[in-house]
């Protein structure tokens, strides 16, 4: 037969098997995945820009709630005339129909723009950066010491669960779970700072420095500081981030692939640290982003209790007003922060896991 007049046998016989054969299929397969990732991008990107916008209308709302007049917060204990109450009120805009206020709040937030601070009289977007710093030092050491310890003693438990190691370990991370941070700081201070029976008072009950040092001297000075927020926020992150490490591994410890990994003669630390962790990360990388989020928006209340010059204790002075411009741009800020940490969470999985945003 004439090839000539067979023309959909040739074209057959040339590109049959790139459809139907395996190095087809795999073709196709690494289309979809070229296809899916970026759609799952795009998703994950989606989902983040909505967020953002709820935490835009939540901000502004949230705080007109709060008790309390802001304008008579300031003029507190000063003679102030119903005249001059009513042309501070229309200095800060609170004379002004809420939609208005609330569109106008928008405009700014979406340039940057945060407003001025009731109480400091200076741009909200300044306050925060002079307190970054602070805040960044505090919760950025207890973040890396956690997350570092959590993960250890999380797979150590898991991989021995049932021993009197993991036994202790997973009830110590228990009752320190339970326990509130700013009771623990409280302790920590009447037991270290203040002293109690034999222990001598060893740290300052409060601040980031003396104030009366430099060079090196103030490095120790400021480190010395550091250790009972450190240790309060440290002993509360490392007992979720070892629970949750705990809980996923666990999950895996069943999987025919560690019993096939053992069948081929690797070693027990191999098996759990090539085949095992990888696997059981997903949920805790989640945990150590949010934790990453931590160390923007500080802790409120660890701060507070130990007079650290961060965001934290910022967030209590304005809000103690209420300072409406200073808590709704911090309060912008945090859940700015955490959002864009589960988003870069959500995208590395794929990285851990190819059958994520497939």
């Amino acid at each position: 037969m004439s090839t000539a007049s067979t023309p959909g046998v040739v074209r057959d016989a040339v590109d049959g098997p790139a459809r139907t054969g395996p190095s087809g299929t795999a073709a196709r397969t690494r289309a979809g995945a070229r296809t899916a990732y970026p759609l799952y991008v795009a998703g994950k990107l989606g989902g983040a820009a909505v967020s953002l916008l709820a935490v835009l209308v939540t901000s502004f709302f949230l705080f007109r709630i709060v008790p309390g007049d802001p304008v008579r917060a300031m003029t507190h204990g000063v003679p102030t005339s119903a005249g001059q109450l009513a042309t501070l009120r229309r200095q800060f805009g609170l004379d002004l129909p809420l939609w208005q206020q609330f569109t106008d709040y928008c405009a700014k937030a979406l340039t940057g723009d945060l407003g001025t601070s009731y109480q400091f009289h200076a741009p909200v977007g300044e306050l925060i950066a002079a307190k970054l710093p602070a805040t960044l030092l505090l919760t950025g050491v207890a973040v890396v010491i956690y997350s570092a310890l959590g993960l250890w003693l999380g797979t150590r438990s898991a991989w021995h669960h049932g021993g009197p190691g993991d036994r202790l370990n997973t009830g110590v991370a228990l009752t320190l779970w339970s326990v509130p941070s700013f009771w623990l700081g409280l302790l920590l201070i009447i037991v270290f700072s203040v002293g109690i029976g034999p222990v001598p008072g060893m740290f300052p009950t409060g601040g980031m420095e003396s104030g009366d040092t430099a060079g090196p001297a103030r490095v120790l000075d400021v480190a010395h500081h550091m250790v009972l927020p450190v240790l309060t926020l440290v002993a509360v992150g490392y007992a979720q981030t070892l629970l949750v490490m705990r809980s996923s591994l666990l999950d895996e410890m069943g999987g025919d692939y560690l019993t096939t990994a053992r069948a081929k003669g690797l070693r027990d630390d191999l098996v759990r640290r090539r085949h095992a962790v990888p696997n059981a990360l997903l949920p805790t990388v989640t945990m150590v982003f949010i934790n990453l989020g931590h160390v923007a928006g500080g802790s409120i209340l660890v701060e507070t209790v130990f007079s650290w010059p961060g965001l934290g204790g910022l967030f209590y002075q304005g809000l103690s007003v209420p300072d409406l411009p200073l808590v709704q741009g911090l309060f912008l800020v945090f859940a700015g922060v955490m959002i864009v940490m589960n988003l870069l969470a959500d995208l590395l999985y794929p990285l851990l896991d190819p059958r994520v945003g497939r």
